[in-house]
């Protein structure tokens, strides 16, 4: 795809080898939502001693740039500091890290962990509208009838709760929104040139600078050391978030917005999975039918084919 967003160029290739077969998309896609989906119960345990959002999202942020700059330079690409990269930079870190994880630390206090992995499954409910109105993609039955069962795998999940506090809900239905808007815009504006990582590198870089004074000035800075669980905790969801960030980023630019926001749906069936394995949560028989109908509509919600030259 070229950088100019996914009009340019076709959607999912059929050709050009592995790398850039469907299924390799498709492996991608697994990968990064069984990683994400670890992290909902790993923020989790970050916060269960009492650790603050921007203090989290600081450390997050800088250990995501030490291990995405040892990669770049391991690559040979260091950051871009042309004026379009400097303007991604910071618009990414505000709406794909700063505002979506904030409202993820505030409400993972207050919901399950499995919870907040079912409502990221919103996400390409919220995305293919966007996708729709700007023209990026096209209305068709069977996907609006995937996207249908992933409202109905959310409603079977969240029926049961019952005690879920709708104010919290609120709070973290936020992210899914700013998930939705960062992966619409990368599909249609690109990546201001940079491939998936230089991207990212960049983006933690400046999101570290940024979150550094909102820890400081909010009181929320967080002491890492001694590292106890819930630094050890920070640490892994650090790396992972790194990882499977910058795989979001490519696999929008390269296959659409909505195609990457199906990993969702991956993250909410792997999600509850990490939970129980992780934090000891069970979830009632109807949540498993939920899973099975979340995972039929990622497999109605197919790539767009190739458009032939």
């Amino acid at each position: 795809m070229s950088e100019t967003g996914v009009l340019a160029a076709p959607d999912v290739p059929g050709r050009g080898g592995f790398v850039g077969g469907r299924w390799f998309l498709v492996l991608v896609l697994v990968v990064l939502g069984v990683g994400w989906g670890s992290t909902q119960s790993l923020g989790k345990m970050a916060t269960a001693t009492g650790h603050q959002p921007f203090g989290l999202i600081f450390w997050q942020l800088v250990l995501g740039a030490v291990v995405l700059g040892v990669v770049s330079a391991v690559r040979g690409k260091g950051l871009v500091f042309s004026r379009a990269a400097l303007r991604f930079y910071v618009l990414i870190a505000v709406i794909g890290t700063l505002i979506p994880n904030a409202t993820f630390y505030a409400a993972v206090v207050h919901l399950p962990a499995g919870v907040m992995s079912i409502l990221i499954s919103t996400v390409p409910l919220i995305a293919f509208p966007m996708a729709l109105a700007l023209g990026l993609d096209r209305f068709s039955l069977p996907r609006a009838l995937g996207l249908g069962l992933g409202i109905l795998g959310v409603a079977l999940i969240a029926g049961p709760s019952g005690q879920i506090s709708l104010g919290w809900l609120a709070v973290a239905m936020v992210g899914p929104v700013f998930y939705a808007i960062e992966a619409t815009w990368v599909a249609s504006r690109g990546t201001a040139g940079m491939d998936a990582v230089q991207a990212m590198f960049g983006v933690s870089v400046v999101g570290a600078l940024i979150a550094a004074p909102l820890a400081l000035g909010t009181g929320q800075w967080v002491d890492p050391l001694p590292l106890g669980r819930a630094e050890a905790a920070m640490v892994i969801l650090a790396a992972v978030h790194a990882v499977v960030y910058a795989a979001y980023v490519w696999l929008a630019q390269r296959a659409g917005s909505v195609f990457a926001a199906q990993c969702s749906y991956l993250v909410t069936g792997s999600g509850v999975l990490w939970a129980m394995a992780l934090l000891g949560e069970r979830f009632q028989p109807v949540v498993w039918l939920a899973l099975a109908v979340m995972l039929a509509g990622v497999a109605l919600v197919q790539p767009r084919p190739v458009r032939e030259a």
